[in-house]
């Protein structure tokens, strides 16, 4: 689980696609991480969503839900990857979550 003070839609750069990455808790509310998810995707037709622990992959999972229907709203169709990532935390190695949501293209 991230630290208290690590998480609630505080943004990290990701020097390797140039955008936020959305890092959730198990307190993060859907909502709020929905609309995050949402704006990071309309602003570069990708998102990123870490977590760490089940309360914070339930919260993330049920804000990608949210996210899709507000993105449809506005005629993108979204897909969602799923990997491990590791993360250092507090100079300690951590598995996370990794969500990834990128824009389905139909051929």
């Amino acid at each position: 689980m991230y630290p208290r003070n690590w998480i609630n839609l505080n943004t990290l750069y990701s020097k390797e696609h140039n955008m936020d990455v959305i890092k959730v808790s198990g307190t993060s509310r859907t909502s709020a991480v929905a609309g995050a998810i949402a704006g990071v995707f309309r602003e570069n037709k990708r998102a990123e969503i870490q977590a760490i622990g089940a309360g914070a992959v339930n919260q993330a999972v049920k804000a990608l839900v949210l996210s899709r229907g507000y993105l449809a709203e506005d005629g993108y169709e979204v897909i969602f990857y799923v990997e491990f990532t590791d993360v250092e935390i507090e100079d300690k190695i951590r598995t996370a979550i990794k969500f990834t949501v990128e824009e389905r293209i139909l051929a």
